[in-house]
């Protein structure tokens, strides 16, 4: 099986490695034993091969590892390909956090201005990927970690239909979580979670048919144990009625976490481009052997400061040990080819079309939900009826989606006025107006 990353100098890679070297060395059958990389970062890209080949030491079938001389190279002949590209870098990151800010809006890179500025420059170069995928491995399927995930698999899609699926590891990190704290195995538990990416709900988890969640919501000391139980409190997790993603802490405390994210001495962006900019310098002249640990370090304390504004306004806790280990989204992608191609029938949590899982919406928009995964890909399940406030959300960030995707294939800036200007952490259609004429649009 041939997989290909693109975005093969991107910081998580060896995570993915690491779990396709793991299946070597368990004899896992159907494992993939070709790896190609491609990347438009040469310097990353040579310092990121230096971790696998560390990683792939003593491992006679670790996966052969090729560097792509371009996207044609990487893309033609692959089984599944990875897209997780960074356009513009951490540098683009930067400026689509600050110039928000500078507007007094919240500027994270996911949601938020922040979130429409990525997807502008983002979408066209997923959408051309595609377009080289579909002509040179029609049978391929794309696993997509780009952010936005939800707008950029949308857009994919109309190319790719149903054989692009998004991926994100906060919904199985949600219900593991979930499972953990009322003493169930996450392996073994079902559960009903819908919303878009970055915008959902676990709203049931059930062991042998008796369902779990109420039990947790009214245990104060359960919560307690949760990250989102610190990080949105437990009163109002219970108000709620249901477990929502970490990251709509960004709109039900708007105003605190604006107020943290202004009060911190750099952004996330900036924190990040600092970081990474050090470790690739570091590494670049380590010596052979040291540069996995010197990457190890520096992944750790990626993880150590994760939502750090979230966790600001919240009161300031740190994370779990557990949840500091890595291993989220590198291994919800490998389930989900692991089931694709063993025809597995497995359930995760994915970024597919809609179909009618949410009648509120049509059958082409991307929604963030449970499905069966099989040798025909990812069918979304039906879930219970979405409530008002949960649907009222999902309505007018999908809107934002499509008004992103229309302004960055068709260059309708009226279209990037409106996405942006109704996004519900931008609250005026003046502010919205100059963060895009500062960001070039």
């Amino acid at each position: 099986m041939r997989l290909a990353i693109l975005g093969g100098g991107g910081f998580r890679v060896p995570l993915v490695h690491r779990t396709l070297v793991d299946d070597a060395r368990r004899g896992v059958p159907g494992r993939c034993d070709e790896l190609v990389l491609y990347d438009t970062d040469p310097g990353r890209l040579r310092v990121i091969s230096a971790i696998l080949d560390e990683q792939a030491a003593a491992v006679p079938d670790a996966p052969v590892v090729r560097i792509a001389s371009d996207l044609d190279d990487a893309v033609r002949g692959a089984d599944f390909v990875f897209s997780a590209i960074r356009v513009g870098g951490t540098a683009g990151r930067v400026r689509d956090e600050r110039i928000p800010l500078g507007e007094g809006v919240l500027g994270q890179e996911t949601v938020g201005a922040g979130g429409v500025l990525y997807g502008l420059r983002t979408i066209p170069v997923a959408v051309h990927i595609a377009e080289r995928v579909a002509a040179l491995a029609p049978e391929a399927w794309v696993i997509n970690f780009t952010n936005p995930a939800g707008m950029v698999t949308e857009a994919m899609s109309a190319v790719l239909g149903d054989r692009v699926i998004g991926i994100c590891d906060s919904p199985v990190g949600l219900v593991r979580r979930a499972a953990l704290a009322v003493g169930a195995d996450p392996d073994e538990v079902e559960y009903d979670y819908v919303g878009l990416n970055h915008l959902g709900w676990l709203r049931s988890l059930t062991l042998d048919g008796r369902e779990l969640l109420p039990g947790l919501l009214a245990d104060e000391q359960a919560l307690g144990t949760l990250e989102e139980g610190r990080l949105f409190g437990a009163w109002w997790l219970r108000t709620l009625g249901a477990l929502p993603n970490e990251y709509l802490h960004y709109y039900y405390f708007r105003r605190e976490t604006l107020a943290a994210t202004r009060a911190a001495a750099e952004t996330r962006g900036e924190f990040l481009a600092q970081q990474q900019g050090r470790f690739f310098e570091e590494a670049a002249g380590a010596p052979p052997g040291r540069v996995r640990e010197l990457w190890e370090r520096a992944r750790l304390h990626r993880e150590e400061t994760y939502l750090a504004d979230g966790r600001a306004a919240s009161g300031g806790w740190e994370r779990d040990t557990c949840d500091l280990e890595g291993g989220g989204y590198d291994q919800v992608a490998l389930a989900l080819m692991r089931a694709v191609s063993g025809d597995a029938g497995v359930r995760l949590i994915l970024n597919v079309r809609n179909g009618g899982t949410v009648p509120a919406l049509d059958a082409d928009a991307v929604i963030e939900t449970v499905c069966e995964v099989s040798a025909k890909g990812a069918a979304p399940l039906s879930c219970a009826p979405v409530r008002p406030d949960q649907l009222g959300l999902m309505l007018q960030l999908k809107a934002v989606e499509r008004g992103t995707i229309d302004a960055a294939l068709h260059g309708n800036r009226s279209a990037a006025v409106r996405a942006l200007a109704l996004h519900p952490l931008v609250d005026s259609p003046a502010v919205a107006r100059r963060i895009l004429e500062q960001a070039g649009y």
